[in-house]
């Protein structure tokens, strides 16, 4: 992977980030399954009118819909709005990473070299120590259900990756036309048309969700997904999820500075361990061979005079 494409996988953590300091903003303000319809139908409604559908299988697009738009959103929102700290939300989230290689190793043979296992091995360790130290400050069932996120964006990742789509962006817009019906109609079943309507009640809490929903939107949507969709269309899956594992040194990092969580030693440690890992996994060993030049330039060879055909038996 080129240096650039490594810089832009890195940008895309950023993003995704600081992407959970919005998400924890729109849940004091929304349910979660009602802002996960709002965040993927906000797209939809233009992506269907606008922009042409991609010229991929539409199992792949389903594929990516359902397990990046539908399942991851549904768990990650579950999880965090019944007490998974934000922090801790972005660290467990990452496991869509060794999923992700998981899945595409024993479902579609791609190969995982030496280096990249080492690495994901190395950032593997350093989500445990960092979800170790953090265990305490969650309970078992919401850690749960971000893991179960994580499966659903490695699901999407191996259908992106597997749909090889000619323009990435056209893919990210139509994944999200998935995700608002299933969500809309688990909002009204679950949460109730009553907490809909009271969600969109004026309070003090409404102008930092909306947005935090549109950071959602425009940047942790369109810019991240659109930059990592391409990603997976130039390198294979297991190349490029491992850069996923930074997201968590964002977001804890964001998560201690503007809500007060804390980071213990321990968990700086871990971070250390996770950013290790993916820059080795990440890095491709190039070796080059010189072939060497003669000490002395061999003679070129004289032509030989053609022979002469008088006197020589004809060949019938």
């Amino acid at each position: 992977m080129p240096i650039s494409h490594r810089l832009l996988a890195v940008s895309v953590a950023v993003m995704w980030g600081l992407n959970f300091i919005a998400i924890h903003a729109s849940l004091e303000q929304f349910p979660p399954f009602l802002l996960a319809a709002l965040r993927f139908a906000i797209i939809a409604v233009p992506t269907i009118l606008l922009v042409p559908r991609p010229k991929v299988p539409v199992r792949w697009l389903l594929g990516y819909g359902l397990g990046f738009g539908t399942l991851q959103f549904l768990f990650l929102y579950w999880g965090m709005a019944v007490g998974m700290p934000t922090g801790l939300a972005s660290l467990v989230l990452q496991s869509s990473a060794p999923f992700t290689v998981l899945l595409g190793a024993t479902l579609f043979r791609e190969r995982v070299s030496p280096r990249q296992l080492v690495g994901l091995s190395v950032a593997t360790l350093g989500l445990a120590v960092v979800g170790w130290s953090q265990a305490q400050a969650a309970a078992f069932g919401p850690f749960l259900l971000v893991l179960a996120g994580g499966f659903g964006w490695a699901i999407g990742n191996v259908s992106s990756a597997r749909a090889k789509a000619p323009n990435p962006l056209h893919l990210t817009l139509w994944m999200s036309v998935v995700p608002p019906v299933p969500m809309l109609a688990l909002s009204l079943v679950i949460e109730g048309p009553d907490a809909i309507a009271r969600s969109f009640a004026p309070s003090p809490q409404m102008l930092p969700a909306l947005l935090g929903l549109a950071y959602t939107v425009l940047i942790g949507t369109l810019a991240g997904s659109g930059v990592w969709t391409w990603l997976m269309a130039q390198h294979p899956a297991g190349v490029v999820a491992p850069f996923s594992m930074l997201v968590p040194v964002v977001g804890l990092s964001a998560s201690a500075v503007l809500l007060g969580e804390p980071i213990e030693a321990t968990t700086a440690a871990g971070a250390g361990l996770v950013i290790a890992g993916v820059l080795w996994g990440a890095r491709r060993r190039v070796t080059t061979t010189r072939t060497p030049e003669p000490l002395i330039p061999s003679p070129t060879p004289t032509p030989a005079p053609p022979r002469s055909t008088a006197g020589a038996p004809r060949t019938r």
